[in-house]
Order: structure tokens, then C-alpha cells, then sequence
């Protein structure tokens, strides 16, 4: 078999400050192959955001430690040099990140912007570089996008702004797209062109994309596979139906259980997950969920092993050390967090 286009392994980030070191990230393992998208689910502070601005290199500094492996088309990211990483970063791979106001250098005029990038790592013209991200702000439904690239950041709005972020990640055709949040400012009509657009750079590259999002009807629209993060680590992966129809890790039911079901009682309470996640300077020993779920027992004070539970899907991995059967009968009692079934987008 070919190798994934983006191989993570045992990936950890720690940032040290004055009360101690914060383990952001936790060895974190996971692959993307070419044309897939991988959705990346998962309370804030979980470590999504970090493990992707760690393949971008963005994470590095005195006071961060990093170690694994996450190597992009056989390339290993986390050694490469500054100058390697531009020379990476926005050509092979590409981020939209959470907060485009943030993103955006303030000062200059949106379409400079599009424009530099394209030009670092295209040999076009600046005409040429120009008509380019006039295509690109059109893709992704910015009105009158001639005139619009000469304004600046301040002028849009905030999904304005998510849009000009999301066409400058396409604007060089990535081998990898890493989105962080893209569609949490839009509204439903162009959340779904914008899912469009990220189908459709598959479909034309082949491109592998990371899709970071709390949102899981987005991820039951377009995810091929899905990872369930908490507290830095990886608790449960496995594809779209696997995660959806046969949820294996009592935080992945939590998750599913927050979603409103069109058949669901109305004058029932949602279910919740007590209690709050774990700090990143101390979590619990063993499990991390532990202290939240309430089907914790003994042996949840040793750390389990992301593994497969069911022999007929090897790719189905979760991080709990309940009986499969058990966890079964667990979703089905009434008052338990999660759902029987899957809700789909």
C-alpha cells in the first residue's frame, strides 16, 4: 500500500509557563490519504487547533516542546527549517484558521494579500496572480469581487472576512487543506457552497483535507472519517458510519447526544456531559474522560491503548476499556448520555 499523504505519529506539544508545562497535545496518531477528508471533532481545549497549527509550524517557540512524527507526502514536517516551511506552507499546505479577523494583516488591502501569496509560489504576473484571486473570491461567493479586493480586512464582515480566509488556502491548490472552524460564520446557504468548494478541490487535486469543526452535521455532510479529541488525545477514529451508527467511546455518545433530533421528544431536556474538561497542567491519571463519565470503573485509572474493540472493524479505534457488548447496552438505557442512532446531515 502507497503511503498516507499526511502520516501523524504519537505527535506531542507542551507549552512551558510559570505553573507548569501544558500538555496541548498528547500523542496524537492519525493519517489522511489522498481525497479524503478527515473530520477532527471535540470540546474547545481538546487540541485540534494546535495539532494543526503544529503541522504548519506555528507552534514553535522557546517556551513549546514537540516531538513525534507528521510527515506530509513522505516528508517530515515537524524538522524542517523556517525557510523549508515557507516554502511549504501555502503551496503543499494550507490552513483557514478559526479567526479571520486575527488572520488578516489589518494593513493591507485583501487582495495584496491573495495576490502575495500566489506569486511566493506560482510564477505568474501580478495581472495574472490578480485575475486568480478574482476567481477565487468569486468561488467562494464574495458579491462584486473586482471591487472588493481593494478593501481591507476591517470593511468586510465577519463571514466576509472567513470567505476572502478560505480563498486564500485554495489559491495554490494545496496537497493538504487544513480548516479550522471554515463555515462557523456563515450563514446555511454559503456554508453549503463553501462545503461545495472544499468538495470540489478534492475532486480536482485529489487533495487530503483536515476538517476541524463542532459542528456534526457538517461533519456527517462531507467527513469520510471522523476523530474524536479530548483533553489532547485521540478517543475514538473510524469512518462517518462507524462513529455515526456505532459510537464506542462514552465521550463520542456525549457529543452525539447535544445534537436535536427532528423526532426526538421537544419537551425533553438535551443530555449533558457533567462536570468540566480536565486542565492541561494536570489532567486525571489513566482515562482523562474519567472524572466525567458515569460509567467510570477501577481499571479506568490506567491509561487504555487506542485499539480496535471489534474484529470486523480493525479501523474503528476508541481509547475506553468497557466490553464493547457493554457499551452497546450502556447507549440504550434510558438517561444515559448518547444516542441509539446516528443523525444525519
Amino acid at each position: 500500500m502507497s503511503e498516507p499523504l499526511l502520516q501523524i505519529e504519537d505527535l506531542a506539544v507542551r507549552f512551558r509557563t510559570d505553573e507548569g508545562a501544558v500538555r496541548a497535545v498528547d500523542g496524537v496518531s492519525l493519517s489522511v490519504e489522498r481525497g479524503e477528508v478527515v473530520a477532527v471533532v471535540g470540546e474547545s481545549g481538546s487540541g485540534k487547533s494546535v495539532t494543526g497549527m503544529t503541522l504548519m509550524g506555528l507552534t514553535r517557540g522557546p517556551n513549546a516542546e514537540i516531538s513525534g512524527s507528521a510527515r506530509l507526502d513522505g516528508r517530515e514536517l515537524l524538522t524542517m527549517s523556517n525557510r523549508e516551511l515557507r516554502a511549504v506552507r501555502g503551496n503543499d499546505i494550507a490552513m483557514v484558521f478559526q479567526d479571520p479577523m486575527s488572520s488578516l494583516n489589518p494593513v493591507y488591502r485583501v487582495g495584496d494579500q491573495i495576490v502575495e501569496q500566489i506569486r511566493t509560489h506560482q510564477q505568474l504576473s501580478r495581472q495574472q496572480a490578480m485575475a486568480r484571486a478574482v476567481e477565487l473570491m468569486e468561488r467562494v461567493g464574495v458579491p462584486r469581487a473586482a471591487e472588493r479586493l481593494r478593501s481591507y480586512p476591517h470593511e468586510f464582515s465577519g463571514g466576509m472576512r472567513q470567505r476572502v480566509m478560505i480563498a486564500m488556502a485554495l489559491s495554490c491548490s494545496p496537497k493538504l487543506l487544513i480548516a479550522d472552524e471554515p463555515t462557523t460564520a456563515l450563514d446555511v446557504t454559503i456554508q453549503a457552497q463553501i462545503l461545495e468548494e472544499l468538495r470540489q478541490l478534492r475532486s480536482e487535486t485529489n487533495a487530503g483535507i483536515i476538517l476541524v469543526t463542532h459542528d456534526l452535521a457538517v461533519v456527517a455532510d462531507i467527513a469520510d472519517r471522523v476523530v474524536v479529541m479530548y483533553s489532547g488525545r485521540v478517543v475514538e477514529q473510524g469512518t462517518l458510519d462507524e462513529l455515526f451508527y456505532d459510537p464506542q467511546h462514552p465521550y463520542t455518545w456525549g457529543l452525539l447526544g447535544s445534537i436535536t433530533r427532528v423526532d426526538s421528544d421537544r419537551s425533553a431536556r438535551l443530555p449533558a456531559i457533567d462536570g468540566m474538561p480536565p486542565s492541561l497542567l494536570a489532567p486525571p491519571p489513566g482515562c482523562h474522560f474519567q472524572p466525567r463519565c458515569p460509567h467510570a470503573f477501577e481499571r479506568c485509572g490506567e491509561v487504555p491503548e487506542l485499539s480496535p474493540r471489534t474484529p470486523d472493524s480493525p479501523g474503528h479505534l476508541d481509547r475506553c476499556w468497557l466490553e464493547v457488548e457493554r457499551k452497546r447496552t450502556l447507549r440504550l438505557v434510558d438517561g444515559q448520555i448518547g444516542l441509539a442512532a446516528p443523525v444525519r446531515a
